[in-house]
């Protein structure tokens, strides 16, 4: 009994000596920081082992570095760390190897870095810089969120026309815009590249909300100035009936909120959609008054696309100060922590979204016939 007690004893010593290497080498593993490497972002593949190339595209400051942590540290948990898809963030200066190290240490999944081009964030030729000072001092008095910031119409500019363009995304064909100190509150059990990829989805978002008509007052007057020069650009005239209330006359403020967006970048590289862009440019209207890319997004998406071709993302929980997207279906409060009677879709400042969802076909916010992403998918 004794010698059976003893074998026991060594038995279990030799046990716990490799469980304590086995736990000593994964740290090691969780403890590596992973290199950025200097080339572009190289996709590795979902659990299915489908490969889409797509990225993670991050527009952020040194500054914001806590912020984005939290943001990235809530959709590995919630979907990157199954499936691995790499982030490329984006500046105007250089990232300080303190951001590239602390971010890189957030994933698994490749990370790259890159400078925005002066040109892609600065002012064109043509701005008149004191008449668009003047501009901005005037907003500034009419209580204008953002009025006297330039480096916001930059941002602006950029995501309008430019961000896709970036070196960095010339082998990326999606991506999914990704913000500091936003939060993502389901679980993601599916792809939704892959989703969009199948199903030829080529713009996904989770909130459309109504802009403020003091920032773009000439901007829909623009667009239709660009529509009377080049018609076919309208390819979805059902996408009137979204933007407008009044057949076209005037633009009613719908927009889908860009801080969150998947989209596939075909659509922005475009001949249509550059043509587009470069109008507006020209116009001054990034810097004379305080266009978004949001609206300069959802109008040629709007107007550009079949409704099929756009996807509101319902199962997707997210929030992004002060407004949220909450499934409202039943199921999804097993795996979601937020309230659905808090969702953005139930205030009229976001009333954009349930019209996209009913436009043209009829769909209707309860009905069934909404697809799920999540069902289609299985792993």
């Amino acid at each position: 009994m004794t010698r059976q007690f003893m074998l026991l004893n060594i038995a279990l010593g030799l046990l716990l000596a490799f469980l304590v290497r086995r736990q000593g080498a994964d740290s090691d593993t969780h403890a590596t920081t992973p290199q950025p490497p200097a080339d572009a972002p190289q996709h590795q593949s979902n659990v299915e082992g489908n490969s889409v190339r797509a990225a993670f595209v991050v527009l952020v400051r040194n500054s914001e570095l806590f912020g984005m942590k939290r943001a990235m540290r809530q959709i590995e948990d919630r979907y990157n760390s199954r499936f691995n898809y790499p982030y490329v963030f984006l500046n105007d200066v250089p990232f300080t190897e303190e951001f590239k190290v602390e971010t890189a240490a957030m994933t698994r999944a490749n990370v790259t870095f890159g400078i925005i081009p002066h040109e892609h964030w600065s002012y064109p030729a043509w701005i008149n810089k004191t008449y668009a000072r003047e501009c901005r001092q005037k907003m500034s008095k009419q209580g204008v969120f953002y009025a006297l910031n330039e480096s916001y119409r930059h941002m602006c500019r950029f995501n309008s026309g430019f961000f896709f363009r970036h070196p960095l995304l010339r082998e990326i064909d999606y991506y999914w815009r990704i913000e500091p100190d936003v939060e993502y509150s389901c679980n993601i059990d599916y792809d939704p590249f892959l989703y969009m990829h199948r199903n030829g989805i080529k713009y996904g978002y989770t909130i459309a909300l109504h802009e403020y008509p003091e920032t773009i007052p000439t901007l829909w007057s623009t667009v239709k100035d660009f529509i009377a020069l080049h018609p076919d650009f309208v390819r979805h005239k059902n996408g009137y009936k979204w933007l407008s209330n009044d057949d076209g006359a005037s633009y009613n403020g719908c927009h889908f909120w860009s801080n969150f967006e998947i989209g596939a970048l075909s659509l922005f590289r475009s001949p249509e959609y550059l043509e587009f862009f470069d109008y507006l440019d020209k116009a001054g209207g990034f810097f004379y008054e305080r266009w978004g890319d949001a609206p300069v997004h959802s109008i040629a998406a709007a107007l550009l696309l079949e409704k099929k071709e756009l996807h509101w993302f319902q199962d997707i929980g997210y929030y992004h100060n002060p407004w949220t997207n909450c499934p409202l279906d039943k199921e999804s409060r097993l795996r979601c922590h937020c309230d659905p009677a808090k969702s953005a879709v139930h205030h009229y400042w976001a009333s954009c979204t349930k019209e996209w969802v009913e436009l043209a076909d009829g769909t209707n916010l309860n009905n069934s016939s909404i697809s799920d992403p999540a069902k289609e998918i299985t792993h």
